[in-house]
């Protein structure tokens, strides 16, 4: 089962070094053991666009989509054969990138 694990961070930084170094080797084991399927970071809030195209024209405007201190700022999404491997291993990612995550399966 896939199950994505979003990394919410609360600061306008990027990771630093050392984060950056330990989200690479647990990028590496991920892949090691078979349970990558995808990851990436994000841009911060402000360089995001929301379109809600639901009524006679397509309305786009600057900015997340709510305001809020909290934010989505990467992800992995990772295979896992149930919730408590990919539990244990969004741990293990949450230390490793120094943030909050979430895990959430694909349905």
């Amino acid at each position: 089962m896939q199950y994505l694990v979003s990394v919410i961070d609360d600061t306008a930084g990027l990771a630093t070094p050392d984060e950056q170094a330990a989200i690479d080797v647990f990028n590496d084991r991920l892949k090691a053991e078979g349970h990558w399927v995808f990851a990436g970071g994000l841009g911060a809030p402000a360089t995001a666009t929301v379109i809600d195209n639901r009524g006679d024209v397509a309305v786009f405007t600057d900015g997340p989509f709510i305001e809020s201190k909290e934010y989505l700022a990467g992800f992995w999404i990772i295979e896992a054969a149930d919730l408590d491997v990919a539990l244990k291993l969004a741990a293990e990612g949450s230390r490793a990138c120094n943030r909050r995550v979430e895990v959430r399966p694909f349905l």
